[in-house]
């Protein structure tokens, strides 16, 4: 069950006019009251006697009786509703509920004769409408502070005891959802998503591929977006805000967000903590593409993850979305859409209450902007490495959350890694069907030596592994793998230990790129790429441009 609670307003009789009244699209059916204060409230929904007038004149008594004391903003207005697979609830069970949750904020403590006055409206299956007047019999206001908290708190024991599903919690560090006159902005013009949706996309973004703030603020600007930085008297960055180009209010001006509306870890103290210089310098391998050393790079998270402390974790937690938030940018066309689907699923399992120490994942940081100026690889294999250690480490950062109690990262997590498995999917196919040709046409001695080292290896795993359609590419893997001066032997058993593989649905496939992975260095030195060449910021499959000043502009 969800509990949203609005803010305080000043007519009782436009709220009720809503509840029972037809909705914005005719949706309310049978409008009526499941439970009031006294239990003999009117009913305008189901006693033709009752009028909505006399409804509002009741509640309405004591905030009259009040006069000039009473609150301005005396309505107080909640929302219950069940998640749609829940069970149909009674009038009786959501009287029920009502009354717990008003006892839970303080607006109506049970047995309190002087508690506030309140009606439950019903006009849907789902949910419920709680409205109340701040006034109570003694004339004094309510008190509810952390009024949303503590329904959430009781709505949580409800769930248990009605045997509803159990909705994952927040920790209040999700990003604000957009208000609904922003959602009616943005289908009157035609836009999929509304203004301050897109704008958080176009900063993380730029946050993901920028090495600077001065680099962040030009990369902003070059995507269809306006910049506003505000400064210090000292000439400090204060903070800044953005506007999306062309969107305006009814007095022609910008619509303006800071970076902290856009989400909580986009604020420029925020953004400029990950952008803050290194403390220690990383040594890259020269002879290594980015490529390779992003995929070694993430493919080095889960153990961080399991074995690393908690600020630790969660840089490599925030790191990771910032890898995601870089490869639509650069990925083949074909994958874009997963990809991009899977960076918005996982940007509500960046952020946590725990502190990032950002420094501990600068290594990875640095490999996901060394990216974004060099080209995908052409054969798609170091791609779908890349991809699988990132389906790895997104699995990894689910299981993190989920023993943290983090309901909704963890949740979100696992949606990201729906849409990466998809993309790994199409970006794999065409390497391992062409690894599986090259197995086929392997000598029958050869074929039986790598099953031989699979048997020693992993003779629990064998048969299985063996009887896969995959085998034979794992058997040219493991063939390429056996190189003077290097054990295929060693390179599997360090695969095999690398990862649980009790879950694996394909086996050979996993083992594939792990031994991929672990022989990255010489991968990368077997196909380089040239640089790419440095093209306009703001373009929708591209990255963006090095920065050309060195500082921006206060509007």
């Amino acid at each position: 069950m969800i509990a949203k609670i609005g803010k305080p307003g000043h007519k009782t009789r436009g709220v009720l006019n809503y509840l029972f009244g037809p909705g914005r699209a005719n949706e309310h059916t049978d409008p009526h009251l499941v439970a009031s204060w006294d239990g003999f409230a009117p009913d305008p929904g189901r006693n033709p006697a009752a009028t909505l007038a006399q409804l509002v004149t009741a509640l309405d008594l004591r905030v009259k009786q009040a006069g000039h004391k009473a609150p301005k903003s005396h309505v107080w207005h909640c929302s219950i509703r069940a998640a749609p697979e829940d069970r149909h609830l009674t009038d009786d069970e959501w009287a029920t509920i009502a009354r717990r949750v008003l006892n839970a904020t303080g607006i109506a403590p049970a047995g309190d004769p002087d508690a506030c006055r309140w009606v439950a409206v019903r006009h849907a299956d789902d949910h419920i409408h709680i409205v109340a007047t701040k006034v109570r019999g003694d004339l004094r206001p309510p008190r509810n502070w952390n009024d949303f908290l503590r329904a959430d708190k009781e709505l949580v024991a409800i769930e248990k005891e009605y045997g509803l599903r159990q909705v994952p919690r927040g920790d209040l560090t999700a990003a604000k959802r957009p208000t609904r006159a922003e959602q009616e902005k943005a289908r009157r013009t035609g836009n999929v998503r509304t203004s301050r949706e897109h704008l958080r996309t176009i900063v993380r973004t730029a946050v993901s591929a920028a090495t600077t703030t001065e680099e962040f603020f030009l990369i902003v600007e070059g995507a269809s977006a306006l910049v506003d930085v505000q400064y210090f008297p000292s000439g400090d960055v204060r903070g800044y805000r953005v506007a999306l180009a062309g969107d305006t209010n009814a007095q022609g001006e910008p619509v303006w967000f800071s970076g902290s509306t856009l989400a909580p870890d986009l604020s420029y103290p925020k953004i400029a903590e990950r952008l803050a210089p290194a403390a220690v310098s990383f040594a890259l391998p020269p002879e290594t593409t980015a490529w390779s050393r992003l995929a070694q790079a993430v493919d080095r998270m889960p153990d961080h993850l399991a074995s690393g402390g908690d600020e630790e974790g969660q840089a490599h937690i925030t790191v990771l979305a910032e890898a995601l938030d870089a490869l639509p940018m650069v990925a083949p066309a074909g994958i874009r859409p997963q990809l991009g689907q899977a960076a918005a699923a996982y940007e509500r399992a960046s952020r946590s209450r725990i502190r990032a120490e950002h420094q501990q994942a600068q290594a990875t940081r640095r490999a996901v902007k060394a990216i974004l100026r060099e080209p995908a690889p052409k054969d798609g294999a170091l791609l779908a490495i890349t991809l699988d250690a990132l389906l790895l480490a997104v699995i990894a950062a689910q299981h993190w959350h989920r023993t943290r109690a983090h309901h909704q990262q963890a949740e979100a997590a696992q949606q990201a890694a729906v849409h990466i498995r998809a993309a790994y999917q199409t970006a794999a196919t065409d390497p391992l069907t062409a690894l599986q040709h090259q197995g086929q046409t392997l000598p029958q001695w050869q074929l039986h030596q790598q099953a031989a080292l699979i048997r020693r290896t992993l003779p629990d795993l064998a048969e299985q592994i063996l009887t896969e359609p995959g085998w034979p590419a794992l058997a040219a893997t493991l063939n390429d793998a056996a190189k003077p001066g290097r054990s295929a032997a060693r390179l599997l058993a360090e695969a095999a230990r690398h990862r649980e593989l009790d879950t694996a649905t394909n086996l050979s496939e996993v083992l594939i790129w792990r031994l991929n992975r672990l022989r990255a260095p010489e991968a990368g030195k077997s196909s380089p790429h040239k640089a790419a060449a440095p093209i306009q910021p703001g373009a929708a499959t591209t990255p963006p441009a090095p920065p050309t000043t060195s500082r921006p502009r206060s509007r």
